[in-house]
Parts: C-alpha cells; structure tokens; sequence
C-alpha cells in the first residue's frame, strides 16, 4: 500500500499507509511543499506519524501529528472508518501519538507546509571540545528563530565523502541544521555557529530531500540495532559531563547519541491535545548502539545500557514511543504520563481484545487478549 498524492491547491498530501517519507519528500518537492517528518527518508510513514514525529521541521511546523488532518483505518473487528476532528474524535487523539494500539491505518491526510531549498548540513567538533559545545548548543537552541533547528550527535565521521580524509574514523560531536527561513539572514543566524570555530562547516544550500535522505546510506536495512532514551527538560553541567564521558566511549562506527530540540512551534499543543504528552520537554534523547555484525551485539547493548543508566537520573521520564524498546508496561505509562488513562478508554472502545499489541502496548481494561 504505497503512494503519494499532493493536492497543491490546497497543500493536502494523501499517503498511503505503507509509505516511506523519501516518496512524499519526492512528492511534495515538486510543488516546493513538505511534510514534518524525521531524518531518514528510508522510514515508514505510519511507524513515525504514530508515535508523534520529530525532525528537522519540527521547531517550524511542530511534530508530524500536528500537520495530520486524517486517517483511514482498519479497526480490530473490521470496520473500516476515517478518524478527524469530527469523525470519531476521541479515536483521531489516540493515533496522534498514541502508536499502532489501535488499528491498521491505511492512509493518512497531511497539511503541507512551504519548505524548497534548505540550508542544512552538520558542522563537527573534536570531541575534545564536547562539553563547551553542548553547553552553547543547550543556550542557543531555544533562543534561535523557529525557522532554524539542529539535533546534537556524538558520532564516528564515516571514512567517506563528503568528510575529508583527516577526519575519518574520529570520534567527533556534531550539530546538523536546517535552516527554512529566509537566506539573506542566514549570515547573521549562522555567525555565532562558525564563531564556536567548527572543524568542519557542512552547511549549505541544497533542496531539502537531499537533507533528509543524507543519512540513508550510512544506516541500510539490516543493521545490528540497541536503542534506549528519555525526554530531557534540562541540559545541566553534570549531565553534559556524564554524556562526554560516554561519548568517548563509542563501541563502533555507527553508534551515536542524538538530542532533538521539542520546542518552537511542538510547543504550541498543550500535552492534553494529543496522546503525544511530553509537549513541555525540551529535548529528546536517543542513545543507539548500532553495528552489521551480530557479534558486536553484546558490545553496543552494554554501551546503550551503561549510557542511559548514567544519565535517566537527569531525564524528565518517559521516552518518544518510537525509541522505546520492550522495556515493561511502566515506561510504556511513564511515556503518556496523564494521557495513558484516556488511551485505555479508547483501547477499551476500539480493541478491547488487544489485537493490536505487537507494538509499546496500551492494554485494555476489559476483554481477553487475544493469543497467537
């Protein structure tokens, strides 16, 4: 179920539930539109747009449930229904963050925003440098106009283009930006990054797939994945330190750590407007361990886990659904804070049997669930 329809007259995209986001990147590009989405243009559509979306429009636009109009599901006993602000309500708030516990979307209606040609790309420090880095990043984020985001990466720089030679395989910390505002002030926006004296300036200007699909390569299918992560509300001097120390620590080539900024226009909804509840949050942190070889495994799990035990104490709690792993029922209730009892009482209205539980799992109060 794959396809992208862009309706430019009114700046509506209809995807298919079994889309990626480079195929409506394809499609709205055309008609200098875009959808909020994430930093991989590889990801399926319905997995992000469920569990909330963060990204590089996400400071301009706000999550991608915040630009979704519609859908059109499945439901467990096979009805077939369109969820919106008027049509079963209560089930269109659910699907907004509240992951796949509800049903099998089959398309869904976005409202595009103006986004063409970008000015985005990473800018890399020694690693040396990370904790004066990370403490101007946490101050000038907020501050920055809302048409300008960058997420915060420790990384290993990838032995290939475009990074120069010099660089390759160094440990390094990184912001990757996005800029959609107007280009004669990018100069002045972008003077206190190339005042920080970055090792390397990657920023420039380029049509925005080619943003999002810059990391496709780096990360095929088939990759050895260990994920854990929290909401952050405060960047602190002690935290910035533990996440250095970890840093230096990077167990292989494709491991990373990454800080998305919630704030700008994510901050508008009210934590209660959707099942996405941690509108108040600043950051969301990801600590990934990843690798092609199954034997490194024990190797990325261990550096994942170590990393986030050091630094959940300085966590808002909670963690974005879509980096969640099966880590129990209490995170799975931590993530959706107050929301989780409404969720239930959707759950309850349209899965009370719990079909759909292959997912971070919002169990229904009644019922029997149901068994392979």
């Amino acid at each position: 179920m794959r396809g992208v329809r862009v309706a430019p007259e009114s700046g509506t995209v209809r995807v298919a539930g079994g889309s990626v986001w480079g195929e409506v990147d394809h499609a709205t590009h055309a008609f200098g539109l875009a959808v909020p989405s994430g930093i991989i243009s590889t990801t399926g559509v319905g997995g992000l747009t469920l569990g909330g979306g963060l990204g590089h429009l996400s400071r301009r636009y706000g999550l991608t449930i915040d630009s979704l109009l519609a859908v059109d599901m499945v439901l467990a006993d096979g009805r077939f229904v369109t969820a919106n602000a008027q049509q079963h309500p209560d089930l269109f708030w659910a699907v907004r963050g509240g992951g796949g516990n509800f049903g099998v979307v089959t398309s869904f209606l976005f409202q595009a925003h103006p986004v063409d040609t970008i000015l985005g790309g990473p800018t890399l420090w020694p690693l040396e440098r990370a904790e004066e880095v990370m403490r101007w990043y946490r101050e000038f984020i907020p501050t920055a106009p809302e048409t300008l985001t960058g997420f915060f990466a420790f990384l290993v720089v990838p032995p290939a283009a475009p990074f120069p030679p010099h660089l390759h395989l160094q440990k390094m910390c990184a912001v990757v930006w996005c800029y959609t505002g107007d280009p004669a002030q990018a100069g002045a926006l972008f003077a206190p990054v190339r005042a920080m004296a970055p090792a390397l300036d990657g920023v420039q200007t380029m049509p925005y797939p080619a943003l999002q699909s810059m990391f496709d390569a780096l990360y095929p299918p088939g990759l050895q994945w260990y994920w854990r992560a929290d909401f952050v509300r405060e960047l602190g001097d002690e935290a910035i330190s533990r996440h250095v120390a970890f840093a230096h620590r990077l167990p292989t080539m494709h491991s990373t750590m990454h800080l998305y900024p919630i704030d700008g226009a994510a901050h508008r909804a009210a934590p209660g407007d959707t099942a996405f509840s941690f509108r108040d949050a600043r950051w969301a942190e990801v600590i990934v361990g990843v690798d092609p070889s199954p034997e490194k495994a024990g190797d990325i799990t261990t550096w994942t886990k170590d990393y986030w035990n050091a630094l959940h104490p300085y966590s808002a709690g909670g963690a974005y659904v879509n980096f969640l792993m099966d880590e129990g029922q209490e995170r799975v209730q931590a993530t959706y804070q107050n929301n989780y009892a409404r969720l239930v009482e959707v759950k309850d209205r349209y899965d009370p049997n719990n079909l759909f539980r292959v997912n971070q799992n919002i169990r229904p109060s009644t019922g029997t669930p149901l068994r392979h």
